[in-house]
Order: structure tokens, then sequence, then C-alpha cells
């Protein structure tokens, strides 16, 4: 299983790909396609037309490296859209994981909650809208 110990973002193309293509050429479908670089570090999910074959590509901060897998039983899930969009599906490492096992619902289903985001803090009011008594705020 592929893993990463910092946080990275996982990019599916938005097509079937030819398996015969290697480091150049899933490096030019990156650049070309996704507009996006490869030498970010993100992960960049392909799929082939019967979706038995997939291939992941990655920069691990030395050189690419290519991860291959393929199903005996089953398919992938499909990772592109009709009609095509330019946008590429952004999927999780989790949903990466459930895609290289098989799971069907990958990119149809948001598998993960979306993203905690801090807000400011507000007083606390009570059903009657005044401040709860233990709030020193110069706003109450």
């Amino acid at each position: 299983m592929i893993g990463s110990t910092r946080q990275v973002a996982v990019y599916a193309y938005g097509a079937p790909v030819d398996m015969r293509k290697g480091f150049n050429g899933l490096n030019a479908l990156v650049l070309n396609d996704l507009g996006r670089d490869p030498l970010a570090g993100d992960f960049f999910v392909f799929a082939n037309r019967t979706r038995k074959r997939a291939k992941v590509l990655l920069w691990d901060g030395t050189g690419f490296c290519i991860y291959a897998k393929r199903l005996e039983q089953g398919r992938f899930a499909c990772l592109w859209r009709e009609p095509a969009t330019s946008t590429p599906l952004r999927l999780t490492m989790s949903e990466l994981q459930l895609f290289l096992e098989g799971s069907a619902l990958v990119g149809r289903v948001p598998l993960s909650p979306a993203p905690f985001v801090l807000t400011a803090a507000r007083p606390t009011e009570n059903s009657l809208g005044a401040c709860a008594p233990y709030r020193r705020d110069p706003r109450c």
C-alpha cells in the first residue's frame, strides 16, 4: 500500500490512459492536461479504458515513482466523466486506498468530510438573547 506521513493531494486523470506510458508519458499528461506540477509531491492516478489496470505517479523528493496495479477480478471505479471535464477529480489518501482496493464508490460518493475550518469565536448567548453571565465580553 502506498503510504505517506504528510498531507498530500491526490488527483485522478479524467480520461482513460494507455498503460504503456511510463515516467515521461505520465509526467506529460500531468503537466499538459491537468496543469499541475508533478514535482509538488502530489499523487496522480491513471486508469486504462477497461479499468483493470491503474498507475499512480508521484515525486518522492529524489525521483519519480510509479506504482502499478492490475485487478484479477472486478474493475476500478470510473475516474472520468461524460462529457470529459478539464477539472481533475480530487481524492483523499483514504479514497486512493479504497480505489486501489477496487471499491466502486470512489468518486461517486464523498467519502471524506470537508476540511475543518476555524472560525472566530462569538459571545455565547442564551435563548433570550442575553450574554452568559460567566463571559466578560465587552460586546455584551
